[in-house]
Parts: C-alpha cells; structure tokens; sequence
C-alpha cells in the first residue's frame, strides 16, 4: 500500500533555536521546505510563488518576529499568489499589522498570532513605563547619565516635586486582551492601582472581578476619568491616539503606549504634553520606527524604549512553541490555539 503523502509547511525564516523536541515531533509530520535568503526577498518570493517552486504547500510557518519577513507585506499581491492547499499562516509576534488577514481569510486562510507568548515581557516594560511616567524616571536618569553636577541636582530637587507614586491611581486600560489582563493583573496586585478599561467586547464577570475592573462604554469616558491611560490593542488600520480623543484625557494625566506606534498621532501627543493637558508619556513603539519622533526624544517627561516590550528569551520560545503547536492543530483538524482571524471567514 502506497504511503500517503505528508503535508508540507513552508518555513520563513532562521531555523528552530528553542524548541528541538517540539520540532522533532513537528518535522517527523510534516515535509518541511526552507526558503534561502536571497528566495526570501520580495521579487524573488513573488517569483518563485508564480513559477510553484515550492509546489501546493499546506501551511506558512514564521517561528522568529526579526526574520521571515524579509519579502514584506502580505498583501492582496503575495496572497493571491498562493496555492489554494494552504489552511494556515501562524506567525510570530503578537501584532499582525504587516499582514492582511481580511484577504487571507476571504481565502480560507487562517493567521495564527504569538498570542500569549509575550505577554508576560510586555506587561513588565509596561510597568516600567507606568513607574517612569508617574515618577519623573527620565528627568532624573537623564541627569545621572549627563555627568554635570547641576543636572544631578535640579533632577534630585526638583523631579520628586511633581512625582506621585502610582498607588491608588486609576490605570485606564485600552484593550483588556491577553497583554491587557496581564497589565491589569500586575499594576493591580502590585502597585495597587485602580483598574478602568474599555474593549469592543467586555469581560467576564468573573475577570473584571479578579482586578475589580471598572468597565467603561467608550475611550472616551475612559480617558476623561485615568490618570494614566495604557494603550495595549492590534492595529486594526487606523489610529485610536489623536488630537480629539486627546482632549478628552484628564488635564495632568500620563499616557504608556506598549501596543503599536501608528496607533498615536505623535503630533497631537506632543502638542498634547507641551500644553500641559498630558504630564508624561512612555512609549515602547513608535510611528515610523526605527525612526523615533525628534521632539519626543528631547522631552525630560517622555520615557522611550525601543519596541522591546516582548523582548526576553521567553517570548521567543513561546513563539517558536505556539507557530509550531497552531500549524499541527489545524493540519490535523482541531482548533487553533490563537486564530486571529477566524471571525472573518464568510
């Protein structure tokens, strides 16, 4: 009897670095065809799609975020390209803001995001962030950094005078998804913070419980009642962070942005601290990294990093783990464990 063919699983990207035991069991199911380098950029990967080089493949398998992505945007001209057997795309990262998952699901294409792997790294850099904006952390580690003993002294006098610890504030959160519970979770049970947020769908009882979460009908009233307000939702194609929602912020209130940089008009936001109606801002992400606004880089009262909010070993095993477990499940016939955009097939 003739053995059935294995499906095949088209891996982007560097190999396997965290996960060889998953991978074994991963490689002995499916036929596994890596892209080179040079394949992998974006005339030569449109190419190859439309000469099927790498024949009818059943899934696309992206493992690490800083590779696989070297042929840019999935966009209607790389997906309508692809042959008609892929079921899957499961991808690294937890955004998925370079890929058009409404044309891979018109068709049948189910993207799979990091989902939960970074989120325990990104809800600590929001603390961090949280702790910076409420504490005047940049004024006075610029002045550490600077050498000149007057710096030192301005920031030691003067930065405490308008710094409050966060206990007992309100933390509004925007976006209360896996990485927004996390934040929650911990600026609750550590800083004791006062948990408001506001999402497209509202959270169990039991969840909003375990935070004493305040539920908020819109960013809106959301924004008009925090005293810091953290962005932690997808890009879905348009800023949420501009000059009119702006103005609905608490005068005096702080801004962390953990989630993505387009989500900001970084214009607004500056005019925004510079009027006083925002006290500080702290942003992992940044609008047309890696480039970083020039007047937020010369602000004593903004806290930049460097979209290293999921960055730590653990993201990138989690990352490995989950692209491998996703593309399994649904090649056997189960459910995925982060389906992005299953809602969206017709």
């Amino acid at each position: 009897m003739a053995e059935l063919k294995k499906l095949t699983v088209l891996h982007l990207g560097d190999p396997i670095k965290y996960n060889p035991d998953i991978y074994e069991r991963f490689a002995s199911q499916f036929t596994i065809i890596r892209p080179s380098d040079e394949e992998r950029q974006r005339d030569a990967f449109i190419a190859a799609l439309k000469e099927k080089r790498w024949e009818d493949f059943d899934a696309i398998f992206r493992p690490f975020w800083d590779t696989g992505g070297e042929m840019g945007r999935w966009d209607q001209e790389l997906i309508q390209l692809l042959p008609g057997t892929v079921k899957v795309f499961a991808s690294a990262g937890a955004g998925y803001d370079w890929a058009d998952v409404d044309i891979l699901a018109e068709r049948d294409i189910l993207y799979c995001n990091g989902g939960s792997a970074p989120s325990e790294a990104v809800a600590d850099t929001a603390l961090f962030h949280i702790l910076a904006v409420f504490r005047n952390l940049t004024w006075s580690h610029l002045a550490a950094r600077s050498g000149d003993p007057e710096q030192w002294m301005d920031a030691h006098r003067n930065a405490p005078m308008t710094a409050w610890n966060p206990r007992g504030r309100i933390l509004g959160i925007i976006g209360l998804g896996t990485i927004g519970y996390a934040i929650a979770k911990k600026a609750y049970l550590a800083f004791g913070m006062k948990i408001y947020y506001h999402d497209v769908v509202r959270k169990s009882e039991e969840q909003e419980q375990s935070v004493e979460a305040v539920f908020c009908a819109s960013n809106e009233e959301l924004v008009s009642k925090s005293d810091c307000v953290v962005l932690a939702t997808p890009f879905a194609g348009s800023r949420l962070i501009d000059g009119a929602l702006l103005q609905h912020f608490k005068p005096g209130s702080r801004f962390v942005n953990i989630a993505r940089g387009k989500l900001v008009d970084e214009d607004a936001l500056v005019a925004a601290l510079e009027s006083g109606q925002i006290f500080a801002a702290g942003l992992d992400v940044h609008a047309n990294e890696p480039h970083v606004h020039p007047k937020l880089t010369r602000m004593k009262n903004v806290m930049l990093t460097c979209h290293n909010g999921g960055g730590a070993v653990e993201t990138k095993i989690g990352f490995e783990r989950l692209a491998m477990e996703n593309i399994e499940r649904v090649l056997t016939g189960q459910e995925a464990l982060t389906p992005v955009n299953r809602h969206l097939f017709k």
